[in-house]
């Protein structure tokens, strides 16, 4: 047996993830998901690892959540063979997703125009039985998605019934306007309109007689209130896996719950700034918790072993370099020299995850390495 890396000998920019807290965060929601009497489908798209979805989908029905033909394949690999592709369709996608569906992969996909349907109503079925095709209906966000009480809805469920290689299998929403929540009433408001109209456009649909088994919500802030789900059949949230500062600054979650991190080395003291190895590309551009917090930059700073180091955070990034500042006087540069070790929380995960080919994970001393899936 092969003694794993040292901790010290980890090459940085790396990603870190606390397996102790990823465990307490899939267990949370699996245990909403529980009380609420749903499914959960989690969505693998932050953190697109078989050994995470194990955890996500552990005692759950075993359904995921994609967002890439890349994530179809190497989940299916994995042995996740029910699926959800919630990216709108188009028909350049259908000879993967067809092969996956010869082997025995079960997939859903989405669609939110007749123009949609009718772009993949030339489907070839064969041994992998018709595609089954979920309405995606916008709940507010305005990202994508048709009104629950839109003329259109009925319009696209016809165009799946008269395709004879597709099957309408219900109805999706994403409330991703719930990011933006202003306190906990408001995300609470926004839970019950995603699940309002997930509601309203599966009765309208039922009405005019078509069959509707799924009615599917997503959203971690959305999925993580206390609001009924009576006639919602799954939950789709994903970044609750790891959390990050922007659902620390919604209320969802503290930020002793986020599981990943960016381990960076500091490489140069300037008048006013350390330069760490973690840039743009290592932590992303994305400052999404700013709208709540102008003081966490493009993350918050803890010392090596992961504890918070009070006012200290990223304030500017450039491609490979990383520039730490303090919110009240000179960064600590006794304490933090050249060549010192820092983590640092990420705003949001998901694009702060997403370059990474691996997840290194602590234990003892030493450090586990999980894989990952990238690209399209």
């Amino acid at each position: 047996m092969h003694a794993s890396p040292s901790f010290a000998s980890v090459s940085t920019p790396a990603i870190l993830l606390d397996e102790q807290r990823l465990r307490a965060n899939c267990a949370r929601m699996a245990e909403r998901a529980a009380a609420a009497g749903v499914r959960l489908r989690p969505h693998m798209k932050t953190a697109k690892s078989a050994r995470v979805a194990a955890l996500a989908t552990a005692g759950q029905f075993g359904g995921i959540t994609v967002s890439t033909v890349a994530e179809l394949e190497y989940f299916f690999a994995a042995g996740f063979a029910d699926l959800t592709y919630a990216v709108g369709i188009v028909p350049a996608r259908l000879p993967a997703i067809e092969a996956l569906a010869m082997r025995g992969a079960r997939i859903q996909v989405i669609a939110d125009s007749v123009a949609a349907v009718q772009g993949i109503a030339g489907h070839d079925a064969g041994r992998g039985g018709r595609l089954r095709v979920l309405i995606e209906i916008d709940s507010g966000g305005h990202r994508a998605g048709v009104a629950p009480d839109a003329a259109a809805l009925l319009d696209i469920a016809r165009a799946i019934d008269a395709a004879p290689a597709l099957q309408l299998e219900g109805v999706l929403t994403h409330a991703g306007h719930s990011y933006h929540a202003q306190g906990d009433a408001a995300r609470r408001e926004i839970a019950l309109q995603e699940r309002d109209c997930a509601l309203l456009a599966a009765a309208r649909l039922r009405q005019a007689g078509f069959d509707v088994p799924v009615v599917s919500i997503g959203s971690t802030p959305t999925a993580l209130t206390d609001i009924p789900l009576d006639g919602i059949t799954e939950i789709r949230p994903g970044v609750y896996m790891f959390f990050d500062l922007s659902q620390a600054r919604l209320g969802v979650c503290s930020p002793e719950d986020i599981a990943v991190s960016v381990l960076a080395t500091v490489i140069g003291h300037q008048p006013g700034h350390l330069l760490i190895d973690a840039g743009a590309l290592a932590l992303s551009k994305d400052i999404s918790a700013n709208e709540y917090d102008a003081g966490i930059g493009y993350g918050l700073v803890c010392d090596e072993q992961g504890r918070p180091i009070d006012g200290l955070y990223v304030a500017d990034v450039h491609q490979e370099h990383g520039f730490v500042k303090a919110s009240r006087g000179s960064p600590p540069f006794d304490s933090l020299p050249i060549g010192a070790r820092v983590r640092i929380l990420p705003n949001h995960a998901c694009m702060t995850v997403a370059p990474y080919r691996q997840y290194l994970v602590p234990r003892d001393g030493g450090i586990d390495s999980w894989d990952k899936t990238g690209g399209w």
